[in-house]
């Protein structure tokens, strides 16, 4: 295969499209409540520079070999992996830890959409003004009433999946290049409105203080936490970032635009903690993280705040911004395969992959409701049930799902990548896509890529596993 192949999806217009494509795909809700919590909590600015030396060694290489690869090959990542391959005297079944990677997004995208839905619904309420001087109880019962109710539920996750199902149908140019101009940018927009709010709250110093307390003795305790998160935040493993690259033009510089985008992902992360915890220690509340803080926490902090119901607002719509740009990244693989494989317009594979989308993100929605009983892998006096109907142990469906992505999936597909590209498809070819502006430095980056990466991604398989 040529490196000159043409990607029959199309091309970005500039590396910058690249960069909003592929930060979008990193920065999601993760961002907005994961990484801010654990970085005050192991260390505040000790765990920051773990978190970036662990990008450095882990995520960046990862990243670096799924953009060559993509655009190496110019195709969907399926398709990339088996060319590859077979062009490098390999087994074509590379292509397996393509399409495993490809049923990782998808599955991800059908619980995503879900909890994305949650955004959508408490920007009705933040509008209605259903937060103004809400109490931790009040805060709970609402986020309880939306989770119980599967008719609600429903509705946002089919609306959240109609409209990235729109966006991908259109194509490369005309639905993911013109949205993520326009989301990324709002994106960027909203959360320095919010950053200019926290400012005036009084507590802004209280926020800095927990961002970035230097505690190196809170350090050992947290460097699994970051090598695990600095995989996991951009993107890669399941070959979003392969596909993005696949559009990339063949002039932009590889190494330099993946580095912004590490460094734009962790820049949103770190100004999402500022812009937030200032909100929350200025209504007299205690951080906390993953769903709690969104969903409670910072609902009630908006609603016991001047101006809070307006930035509650906007905080929400940035909310649903990021995670929209996260699940174009989720869609757009399994599509680009099939209307490559079927020959079917792009229209139709869209409105057949989100279908099915759709309908195991029902199992997500059903789990906090109607089927929260329906229980895998449960152990108890009996032994072990692969499923079974308890209220108590084993894991709903969304908790199995979310298990078997996160911990299984992902690790194992950034590994192969990282491993494909170190050890099969070639020193030097590799060298002559990647076109480091330092030669120098190219001998290090294969290294991190054929060695370092692979062995830090193990463990934190193994860490996830033994959770």
């Amino acid at each position: 295969m040529s490196q000159d192949n043409v990607s029959i999806h199309g091309i970005w217009a500039s590396r910058w499209v690249f960069i909003l494509a592929a930060t979008g795909s990193a920065v999601g809700l993760g961002n907005i409540w994961k990484f801010p919590y654990m970085a005050g909590v192991y260390g505040g600015g000790a765990f920051v520079l773990v978190y970036l030396i662990c990008i450095a060694l882990v995520g960046l290489p990862i990243m670096l070999a799924e953009t060559v690869l993509g655009r190496r090959g110019r195709r969907s990542p399926v398709n990339t992996l088996r060319t590859l391959a077979l062009q490098s005297g390999a087994s074509a079944r590379w292509s397996w830890a393509a399409i495993m990677g490809m049923i990782a997004a998808l599955l991800i995208l059908s619980f995503y959409s879900v909890v994305a839905g949650w955004s959508l619904d408490y920007i009705i309420g933040m509008g209605r003004g259903e937060f103004v001087g809400i109490d931790g109880e009040g805060a709970g019962a609402r986020f309880g009433a939306l989770t119980a109710d599967p008719w609600r539920l429903g509705l946002w996750h089919t609306f959240f999946m109609l409209v990235t199902a729109f966006i991908i149908a259109r194509g490369v140019v005309a639905g993911l290049e013109r949205s993520l101009r326009i989301m990324m940018p709002l994106l960027f927009v909203l959360l320095i409105i919010l950053l200019g709010y926290s400012l005036t709250t009084g507590h802004f110093m209280q926020g800095v203080e927990f961002l970035f307390h230097f505690d190196l003795a809170s350090v050992p305790e947290g460097i699994l936490a970051a090598m695990g998160h600095a995989f996991f935040t951009l993107s890669v493993g399941v070959g979003s970032i392969m596909v993005f690259g696949a559009y990339m033009p063949k002039k932009s510089s590889i190494g330099g635009t993946v580095i912004t985008v590490a460094l734009l992902d962790t820049a949103v992360a770190l100004t999402a903690g500022l812009a937030l915890f200032p909100i929350v220690f200025a209504a007299g509340l205690e951080p906390s993280a993953g769903p709690g803080l969104m969903f409670v926490t910072l609902p009630i902090a908006f609603g016991n705040i001047m101006l809070g119901q307006v930035f509650g607002l906007l905080f929400f719509v940035l909310v649903a911004v990021a995670a929209w740009s996260s699940a174009i990244s989720m869609l757009e693989p399994a599509v680009a395969y099939w209307v490559e494989r079927s020959g079917w317009s792009r229209v139709r594979i869209t409105a057949l992959v989100a279908l099915v989308c759709w309908l195991v993100g029902l199992g997500t929605v059903l789990s906090f409701n109607l089927l929260a009983d329906a229980r895998f892998f449960v152990t108890d006096d009996a032994g072990w049930h692969l499923f079974k109907w308890t209220s108590e142990g084993g894991r709903t469906f969304f908790e199995s799902v979310d298990y078997l992505t996160s911990r299984i999936m992902l690790p194992l597909g950034g590994l192969l990548f990282a491993v494909f590209a170190g050890w099969v498809l070639g020193r030097d070819v590799f060298r002559a896509e990647l076109a480091l502006r330092h030669p120098r430095l190219f001998p290090v980056v294969y290294c991190l890529l054929r060695y370092v990466a692979p062995l830090g991604v193990l463990v934190v398989f193994v860490t996830e596993l033994s959770k």
